[in-house]
């Protein structure tokens, strides 16, 4: 995977994958829900200028969080739908104690089309397997 860094933050770096033609969005230490909806924000901005199909969230190195999936959250998916996400491949945090209702919500949502994961290495393979239309 080689990146082209967008943003670092002390709890959030995202760069762009030029092998694979998507946003990788690599979440680190601990979130609250005003981390986790302030990193949110700046994945919207950088969509809105990258325009990316597909993103690699991956969730795997957060030490804590406390933020669950909200209305808010459905805004959100949908004004990243907006900016041309079309996939997203969600890696758990290894500790997350809202899985079940999350994923119980993300059944209710068709576009972007969200897959959740327990490691990156699944993520990648069902991202690549999802075709670009832009390309």
């Amino acid at each position: 995977m080689q990146l082209e860094y967008i943003l670092q933050t002390e709890g959030l770096v995202i760069g762009y994958d030029h092998d694979n033609q998507w946003l990788y969005v690599d979440w680190r230490g601990e979130h609250t829900k005003e981390s986790s909806w302030a990193a949110c924000l700046q994945m919207l901005e950088v969509m809105q200028l990258w325009h990316c199909e597909k993103i690699l969230n991956d969730n795997s190195s957060i030490t804590h969080q406390t933020a669950e999936l909200s209305e808010r959250s459905f805004g959100w998916l949908e004004q990243m739908r907006l900016s041309g996400l079309r996939y997203m491949a969600w890696v758990y945090p290894r500790n997350f104690p809202a899985r079940k209702p999350s994923e119980e919500s993300l059944q209710l949502i068709r576009r972007p089309l969200v897959a959740t994961f327990d490691d990156v290495a699944s993520a990648c393979l069902w991202l690549r397997r999802q075709q670009n239309t832009l390309r």
